[in-house]
């Protein structure tokens, strides 16, 4: 059995090892109506029917699980998988939204692309759409009766529309060399800021609104005004605040001078406790 190397393995048991081999000749396409990952469909699989396909395409991120390998019959394919030359045909469940009317996404038709790509290489499935329910090729689900067990419109109108203009067109230029399998656009060089641009972000106007405080008519600062005018201030708090410890200190020794049982550093750490207290009280009421 072979295992598609871009897939996550996820083999059901006991079909896996129970159900005959098969030549693989063709590649069916499915459709599963419910929005559900690979490792959802896997479980669906396993835990409530006995109905599979190899593959499973996941709905939102294009993700792929693989459930048996493309050597072994799955059932999904009916009459595909049971031919008296024991040829057969690898199928995938593509997830779909739950009217199953959606088109592919783009992360589902490049997955189809690859696996069909690999198909193609790996088991010699010719580059053609099936002429036949026996043909050696690529198809979809609804294309022959002999593919289904009653009758049926999978994958749906959209995605067949797609699989003919889009994705079989895709699997043939990737195989044959004529397109390149996406590469992952080259990171980006860091490039450090020149003191002119740090210069520049400091002093640009316009940008930043400027506090209610400024003056009429000077709707914006730059981030060095911004700085300066906190640096101001705070070195006026600071300024104050050390006035302030000075006028605490001058009164409580005025007050020892009155009265020899007052403690000056008892009676200072007191008030800067209450004032500390105000300052609290005054930040979380903000």
């Amino acid at each position: 059995m072979a295992w598609y190397p871009r897939a996550t393995k996820m083999e059901l048991q006991p079909e896996s090892d129970a159900q005959p081999a098969i030549k693989p000749t063709q590649f069916i396409v499915h459709s599963i109506i419910a929005p559900w990952t690979a490792k959802r469909v896997y479980e669906y699989w396993r835990d409530s029917t006995n109905l599979e396909s190899h593959f499973g395409i996941g709905y939102e991120a294009g993700d792929v699980g693989q459930y048996i390998g493309t050597e072994t019959r799955a059932d999904a394919n009916a009459g595909a998988n049971r031919r008296s030359d024991g040829t057969g045909a690898v199928s995938a469940e593509t997830a779909s939204n739950l009217q199953g009317s959606d088109p592919w996404t783009d992360a589902q038709v490049e997955e189809l692309i690859r696996l069909g790509v690999w198909l193609h290489q790996r088991h010699g499935i010719p580059l053609r759409i099936c002429r036949t329910h026996d043909d050696p090729g690529f198809g979809y689900h609804s294309m022959f009766p002999q593919w289904s067990t009653s009758g049926t419109a999978c994958p749906g109108a959209a995605r067949i529309k797609q699989f003919k203009t889009v994705v079989f067109p895709g699997i043939v230029a990737r195989a044959t060399g004529k397109t390149t399998e996406p590469t992952a656009p080259p990171k980006e060089t860091d490039v450090p800021l020149s003191t002119a641009d740090v210069k520049k972000i400091w002093t640009t106007d316009g940008i930043l609104a400027s506090p209610a405080t400024a003056a009429k008519g000077n709707d914006f600062w730059t981030p060095d005004s911004y700085i300066r005018d906190i640096h101001v201030r705070v070195r006026a708090v600071q300024t104050a605040l050390d006035a302030t410890t000075a006028t605490v200190r001058t009164l409580a020794e005025a007050l020892a001078a009155r009265d020899d049982a007052v403690d000056v550093d008892a009676l200072i750490a007191r008030i800067k406790a209450a004032i500390e207290g105000v300052t609290v009280r005054l930040e979380t009421e903000h």
